[in-house]
């Protein structure tokens, strides 16, 4: 009989696999917070409303406070799209090895690409290869997460774009400089707004994660929502990722996309949050990349002569499309070793380490800093 380390969290006693699992589940959660900030903060940045460390500040707090106004979205996850009964905490592992992976290639990069699709990847390929296809649950996938996927970022366009549209025809008669200096205000509350979303909606995606380990390991019985353990370390974890800043994706997503205006930034924002508020209400697991990278798209549309860089735009697109499937492989093969045993397993988390700490290193021979992200004539080029 093999014995497990058995350590305490919550009240609940937990194997040594498990631990391993939920200390990378936030892992993941920590880079899904400096990987996401763009989301909330890039356009008030980009119009100067907010100081890029008190844009992260405001962003992470609320990130933290969103953590708790929801649990759809995790159970969705934890019981949703994979069958738990079905699932090992080394096949969570797997997966969430592939979704860190992506999320650190794409951060170093620049490219504002889905944390949320990287973790359904991870997730699926990692269940497929480990329990087979028949462990998926393909159809709530394909309602859950690709119908979202493709509507969000559509929806918050169209609303970005009337919203801009109306925006410039009723402050028409204004003068310039008064209307800047208020739209400056509200895009303070509206980017507010846009990272309690986040919060609400993507801490959860963690939270779901570590709560199908829980239930995999026979800690939960089936069907249990996170405890608030759970809750509090995904919040937490989500938030201090967030004040890190994530200045690569901020930089593309606040000055590439087009120049934006503070009525731009505002509608952008206003019309990403209601889409993921609405959304973590019905429990979908959207990317909150993909909605505000549609505002913020939208917002160009919609003001006249603003200048849309398709270009950047496609390249985006093209990173969307990538992120499942890439993810999926990734989790497919740590699946694949994992299982072999304990040393596949730790190779496994080698391997992730190694290759965290490369992209790291690589990624400080061509710093994005906070400065170079509020003055873009001294801004450094970053590829996407």
């Amino acid at each position: 009989m093999i014995v497990h380390p058995k350590g305490t969290v919550g009240g609940v006693d937990l194997s040594l696999i498990v631990l391993v699992v939920i200390v990378a589940a936030l892992a993941f959660d920590f880079t899904n917070g400096f990987h996401d900030t763009a989301n909330a903060m890039a356009t008030s940045i980009a119009t100067g409303a907010l100081k890029p460390k008190v844009a992260v500040t405001i962003s992470a707090i609320l990130n933290l406070i969103g953590a708790f106004l929801s649990v759809e979205v995790a159970r969705t996850i934890s019981g949703g799209i994979v069958d738990d009964a079905k699932v090992t905490p080394v096949v969570v592992f797997a997966g969430l090895v592939g979704a860190i992976l992506w999320n650190l290639v794409t951060w170093l990069v620049g490219l504002p690409s889905s944390s949320s699709h990287a973790l359904f990847g991870g997730l699926i390929g990692a269940t497929w290869v480990a329990s087979g296809a028949d462990a998926v649950h393909f159809a709530q996938v394909v309602q859950k997460v690709l119908i979202p996927a493709v509507a969000s970022p559509l929806v918050a366009g169209l609303v970005a774009i009337v919203g801009t549209y109306l925006v410039y025809r009723i402050t028409a008669k204004v003068r310039q400089d008064v209307v800047s200096k208020s739209f400056k205000r509200a895009q303070v509350l509206s980017a507010s707004l846009v990272s309690l979303a986040h919060g609400t909606n993507d801490a959860q995606k963690t939270m779901g994660v570590i709560t199908l380990t829980l239930i995999s390991s026979g800690a939960l019985a089936a069907g249990s929502g996170p405890p608030l353990w759970v809750v509090l370390s995904a919040g937490l974890a989500i938030a201090l990722g967030t004040y890190m800043g994530g200045w690569r994706i901020i930089h593309t997503m606040g000055r590439k996309i087009t120049d934006v205006q503070t009525p731009q930034g505002f509608a952008a924002e206003t019309s990403a949050a209601a889409t993921i508020l609405a959304s973590s209400h019905l429990g979908f697991a959207l990317s909150t990349t993909h909605v505000c990278s549609g505002g913020i798209i939208g917002s160009g549309v919609g003001r006249r002569l603003a200048e849309v860089r398709w270009s950047v735009a496609g390249r985006m697109v093209l990173a969307w499309l990538l992120t499942l499937p890439a993810a999926a492989a990734v989790g497919a093969v740590a699946a694949k070793v994992a299982t072999m045993g304990t040393v596949g397993t730790v190779v496994v988390g080698l391997v992730l380490v190694a290759a965290a700490l490369g992209i790291w290193l690589w990624s400080r021979r061509n710093p994005v800093t906070p400065q170079s992200v509020a003055e873009p004539e001294q801004a450094v080029p970053v590829a996407v």
